[in-house]
């Protein structure tokens, strides 16, 4: 299921699939289907114009990004903060070292943030390699460089490092926090990640308050044309398109209860 999955991504995605539709529509116009040939044409083209040249992407992840709200006031007496992973470039850690971190940097930001003013919480890293090839150090091993380079000590760290999906994030949390003996815990991760997390928590019955973080848009984006940033709105179309397709995946396979949990 691991392997299918992200198969099915690389095929998905706005990019790929608009590529993937141009070359369909080159080889129909050569073995003589022209018109169903440019119809796939200019099913690519509009693709690439959605994703580019539109705020359509922002506004689907906004939509996920405003499901759950960060509580206003932190727990007096927090005891556990789980945080997913996503956010180290494992590849280059593994060759490199160090500490690298993409977009999604905030997961951890934060959850150093909490861990100093809560020097009695517990902070359990969930995430292991989730490439294709399995061949990079996992997130939750890395992330002990990080924290510790902060005085965080590194027996406050739990760490599960095997999972490569959120599902397995849960079901490994799950039995990380019954071993630990840890509960009511605080879950950091990215806003527009929320949604999927959430469910998946509710349904495997694992009690956690939700802590949103690494937001992508304003919370009042329109739908609309926006010619001044393709890369961006690429990268943002992408996102967003990920995240609901997981969350119509995981509904369809009986993971999770609903599409989009009550916040």
């Amino acid at each position: 299921m691991f392997l299918l999955s992200k198969l099915f991504w690389l095929a998905v995605q706005p990019l790929s699939l608009a590529f993937l539709l141009c070359a369909l529509g080159s080889l129909l116009v050569f073995a003589g289907w022209r018109r169903t040939g440019g119809t796939a044409a200019a099913l690519a083209a509009l693709i690439l114009f959605v994703t580019l040249y539109t705020t359509a992407g922002g506004v689907a992840l906004q939509a996920l990004e405003v499901r759950f709200v960060k509580p206003q006031q932190e727990p007096r007496d927090l005891t556990c903060i789980i945080v997913l992973g996503g956010a180290l470039e494992n590849e280059v850690t593994t060759s490199r070292g160090g500490i690298e971190f993409n977009q999604a940097a905030e997961r951890f930001v934060e959850a150093l943030r909490l861990a100093l003013r809560h020097p009695q919480a517990r902070i359990l890293v969930s995430g292991g390699d989730g490439s294709i090839s399995g061949a990079y150090e996992g997130e939750a091993g890395a992330s002990e460089r990080f924290f510790s380079a902060f005085g965080v000590p590194a027996e406050r760290l739990v760490k599960e490092n095997a999972s490569r999906t959120t599902y397995e994030n849960t079901v490994l949390t799950k039995d990380v926090l019954a071993r630990e003996g840890l509960s009511d815990c605080l879950l950091v991760t990215s806003a527009f990640h929320m949604p999927r997390s959430v469910a998946l928590f509710r349904t495997a019955g694992i009690p956690a308050t939700p802590w949103p973080v690494d937001y992508r848009t304003s919370g009042i984006l329109r739908l609309g044309f926006d010619f001044t940033q393709p890369t961006s709105n690429a990268q943002i179309t992408s996102t967003a398109v990920r995240e609901w397709v997981g969350l119509f995946g995981y509904y369809l396979t009986g993971r999770i209860d609903s599409i989009l949990p009550a916040g």
